[in-house]
Parts: structure tokens; C-alpha cells; sequence
């Protein structure tokens, strides 16, 4: 049992030595590893400072570069406004020197001036005299003549006007045809000036509008329907689309009355979509009303567009290619607008690459010249001051604005454009079938064109040919000479020119001829 006893104790005390060793090697590990990560952490610290260095030595250099920038534009900034101040400065000298040269002059001048009156009056004075002689001399002089001639100064006046007056027409008839001969040879350099001062004249308009439309039925059993019952069905097409529809005793027909042509047309499609139909109720009108209605919109805006692709007018505000559309459905004095508006805008082209001006931009202006001719509500504006507006409000140019504007002599012209619209509207309007016209006042133009040449002596047959635009005269070969038949001409075209209204104008043409006829039997 000691034995046993003596071996646990030195096992125990043998286990107690090795733990306490495994201790003390392990405190040691421990102490290694703090040192290490001491000496890791001095390192870290030592970098990081290192780099802060760094990084602080690189904005100071950036600022100090920042700086010197800053204070260079700060400098430029200084000189330039030092410059202009000196620029004022040196346009006020100046200034100041030249009123100073100015009023200097003024004095001298006005010294001057006064000298000059003072010998204008003595010069006046002195001619006022030599009249008086000369007129007294004179009339000594007629005295003298009347003695020596047997007759008096009025009775030899008459002679020799009569003796002058002959010779005198001849002379400016042959002047005339001179001048005449001459402006044809030097006709392509003067041209520029002669469209200009020539193309302010226009063609006088009668106002004819149409406002309403007839719309064909198959039989008159359909009018019962369309009106209702009760006259449901005629009052929702009115309330649907603001056109009156009138209804009477004109067989298979009804009208349709409104100011507006788009929505006289609007109602005119759907009447047809209704009739074809058959079905003639209120809620079905009102379905076909908002269909037709928007198939119109479109419709304008195609024909805007198509139209502005065929003229090469580029650039125009959707609002505006949507009035030149509406113009399809709008007829000026019995002319389509739309048609009407194309020819001016192709009139204007021409006419501007004549002169040397933009052709696109008379284009433009031609267009758009009547686009106050189509507003969707009634207004009491004209139509080129309503236009030029509009054309104001969508950006066009103020040629373009001042051409609309001005074409009908609403406001002053500004601008080379403003009279080549003009007188492109008027030939527009005024050829023979582009608006309609009575037959019966037609016809007497005619008329009273013949008649004015038959009020000459020598005239055989007169004809007025070309729509009225020439006049063709026949004269007796016995009783009118050469030089006679171009007075005769002449003469003519002044009776018509002060006698007659008409657009355009007149050319007189005077046939002179000689025959001889034998028979051979």
C-alpha cells in the first residue's frame, strides 16, 4: 500500500510539473505573438502616415494650381473690361471731337449763308429789271410784226398751230413707235423694273360664296325618314354636326346650309353613309357623325401634307398644314381655295426667279396668302390680317407675314414678296375660267370693245379676241396710211384704257392691207 502510495504521489507530482511546463511554453508563444503583432501595428501606422504625407503634398500642389488659374481668368477678366472702358472712352472723344468740328462748321456755314442771301437779293433785284426791259422790248416788238404782217398776235398764233399741229402728231407718233422699237430691243435688261412698277395693279373681284350644298336622294320616300318622327332624326343631324338641313318641295333633294365647308361636307358624307345604310336613327347618327368626322380630319391632314410635298414647302407647323388642308373644302368666288392657293404659290416661284429673289420663300408666301380665308369660328378680322396673324403665331418669317398681310393692301408693303403675291393672286383670279362670272356682263365687254374701235373713221371690222385680252381692228387701205393705222393704234388703246374696267390687259392690233382683183374671162 506505501508502494502504491509513494508511485500516485511522484505520478501526481510527475503530471503537475508537465502541466505547469505546458504553461510556461505556451506563455512564451503567447508573448512572441504580441510582439509581432506590435511590431505589424508600428509598421500599418508608419505606412498610413507615410501615404497621408503624400496625399497632403498633392492637393496643396493642386490647390496652388487651382489658384494660379483662378487668378489668371480673374486677370483676362480685368483687362478685357479695362479695354472696353478704354474703347468707350476713346468712341466719346471722338464723339466729343467731331460735335466740336460740327459746330465749328455750322458757324461758318451760317457766315456763309448769309453772305450768299445778301448777293442772291442784289442778283434778284437786278433780274427784276432786265424782265421789265425785256418786256417792254418785247412788247414794241409784237407791235412792229402786227404792223409789218397786217395781222394780230392771236390770229398769227392760230396759223401757226394749225401749220404745227399736223406735223407735231406725226412726229410724236413716230417718237412713240421709236421708243416703242426701243424698249423691246432693251426689254430682258428693264424687265426687273417694269414687273415691279407694273405688278401693283389688280383685277376688281365681285364677291360670290357658296354656303350650301344639295344632296341628291334616290325617291322622296327617303325625306320621311331622314326627318323622323316627329323630327327626331333631321334635329340630331343638325345638333350633330351645326348644319342646317332643309327639307322641301324640290324633288329627290334636300340642302344642307352652312358657312363652315367642312362641316357642310361632314354632313353631306354622313347623309350618304345614312341613307345607304338605311338605318336612320339617333344613336346611329350620331355613331356615323364621329366616324365621318374624324375620316375628314385625317383627310385634311393627308391633303396638307401632299400639298406641301408637291410645292417643296418645308418647315411649316403642323397647324398650318392643317389650314391649307381645310382649304380643299373652301371655294373663293366660285375657285377651289386649295387649287387657287397652289397656282399663286407656283405664280410666286416663277415670278421671284425672274427677279433674282428666293423662290422657295415666294413659294411659301403664296401658300399660305389666303389661310384667313378658313377659320374654324366666324370672325369679323379680314382674311389677310387674320392670316398674317396665324402666320405670326407659327413661327413664319416676316416676309412671309408682311406678303399675307399685305396682298390685299390691308397694311403697307415691306418687302419685295409682299407685291409679287399680290399680282400672282390677281392672275390667278382674273384669267378667263378660274371664277365665275355673269355671261350677259361677259359678253357686253366684248361688246363695248368693238364698239370703240367702230367710233374711228376708217374702221372695216373690229374683233375682240382672246377672252377680251386683244383687240383686232380692219381698216379701208384708202382711207387710213401707214403711219395713220399706228396712230389709229395708238389711239384706240388710250379710248380703252380711260373708257373701260377690265383685268389685265387690252392689246390693240390694227390690219391694214391693199388688194387688187382681177377677172380673168
Amino acid at each position: 500500500m506505501e508502494v502504491n502510495t509513494s508511485i500516485i504521489i511522484l505520478t501526481t507530482i510527475a503530471i503537475v510539473i508537465g502541466i505547469g511546463l505546458g504553461i510556461i511554453i505556451q506563455r512564451r508563444k503567447n508573448t512572441k505573438q504580441l510582439d509581432g503583432a506590435n511590431a505589424e501595428a508600428k509598421e500599418i501606422l508608419n505606412q498610413s502616415r507615410r501615404e497621408a504625407d503624400r496625399v497632403k503634398s498633392e492637393k496643396i500642389l493642386q490647390a496652388k494650381e487651382r489658384f494660379i488659374e483662378l487668378k489668371s481668368e480673374h486677370e483676362k477678366v480685368i483687362f478685357q473690361r479695362e479695354k472696353k472702358i478704354s474703347d468707350v472712352e476713346n468712341r466719346l472723344r471722338d464723339k466729343e471731337n467731331k460735335l466740336n468740328n460740327d459746330l465749328t462748321h455750322n458757324k461758318n456755314l451760317s457766315h456763309s449763308l448769309e453772305h450768299k442771301n445778301e448777293s442772291f437779293q442784289k442778283r434778284v433785284e437786278k433780274l427784276d429789271t432786265k424782265l421789265k426791259e425785256v418786256e417792254a422790248s418785247h412788247k414794241i416788238q409784237v407791235e412792229k410784226l402786227e404792223t409789218i404782217s397786217g395781222l394780230s398776235a392771236d390770229d398769227a398764233k392760230k396759223e401757226l398751230i394749225d401749220s404745227l399741229k399736223k406735223k407735231a402728231q406725226l412726229e410724236a407718233m413716230a417718237f412713240a413707235q421709236q421708243s416703242l422699237e426701243e424698249a423691246k430691243l432693251t426689254v430682258e435688261q428693264e424687265a426687273k423694273k417694269i414687273i415691279i412698277n407694273t405688278i401693283q395693279r389688280i383685277g376688281t373681284e365681285e364677291s360670290i360664296e357658296n354656303c350650301v350644298s344639295v344632296f341628291n336622294l334616290d325617291s322622296d320616300d327617303v325625306k320621311g325618314r331622314i326627318i323622323g318622327r316627329e323630327g327626331r332624326n333631321i334635329r340630331a343631324i343638325e345638333a350633330a354636326t351645326g348644319v342646317e338641313i332643309i327639307v322641301d318641295d324640290t324633288p329627290e333633294a334636300i340642302i344642307l346650309s352652312c358657312f363652315d365647308p367642312v362641316r357642310r361636307e361632314i354632313a353631306r358624307l354622313s347623309m350618304h353613309r345614312l341613307v345607304t345604310d338605311g338605318r336612320i336613327h339617333p344613336a346611329r347618327i350620331e355613331e356615323v357623325v364621329n366616324k365621318t368626322t374624324k375620316q375628314i380630319q385625317n383627310e385634311i391632314v393627308e391633303v396638307g401634307k401632299r400639298t406641301v410635298i408637291d410645292l417643296g414647302v418645308h418647315g411649316l407647323n403642323p397647324e398650318l398644314i392643317k389650314i391649307i388642308g381645310r382649304m380643299k373644302y373652301r371655294s373663293s368666288y366660285g375657285q377651289n381655295l386649295l387649287q387657287h392657293s397652289r397656282e399663286v404659290a407656283k405664280l410666286c416661284g416663277v415670278m421671284a426667279s425672274e427677279l433674282g429673289l428666293n423662290p422657295k420663300l415666294a413659294k411659301r408666301a403664296g401658300l399660305l396668302h389666303d389661310i384667313g380665308k378658313v377659320p374654324e369660328e366666324e370672325t369679323e378680322t379680314p382674311h389677310a390680317i387674320l392670316g398674317m396673324e396665324w402666320a405670326e403665331k407659327y413661327g413664319e418669317k416676316k416676309e412671309v407675314c408682311n406678303a399675307i398681310g399685305a396682298h390685299h393692301d390691308e397694311i403697307e408693303m415691306t418687302s419685295l414678296l409682299s407685291p409679287i403675291v399680290q399680282v400672282c393672286d390677281a392672275i390667278s383670279g382674273a384669267r378667263p375660267g378660274a371664277r365665275r362670272q355673269v355671261l350677259d356682263s361677259y359678253v357686253q365687254r366684248l361688246k363695248d370693245l368693238e364698239n370703240i374701235a367702230y367710233d374711228f373713221n376708217g374702221v372695216n371690222k373690229a374683233y375682240a379676241i382672246q377672252a377680251g385680252r386683244e383687240l383686232r381692228v380692219i381698216v379701208e387701205s384708202e382711207k387710213v396710211s401707214d403711219d395713220q393705222s399706228a396712230e389709229l393704234s395708238f389711239q384706240i388703246s388710250q379710248k380703252i384704257q380711260t373708257d373701260m374696267t377690265y383685268p389685265g390687259q387690252v392689246k390693240v392690233t390694227v390690219i391694214r392691207e391693199t388688194r387688187a382683183v382681177n377677172v380673168a374671162k
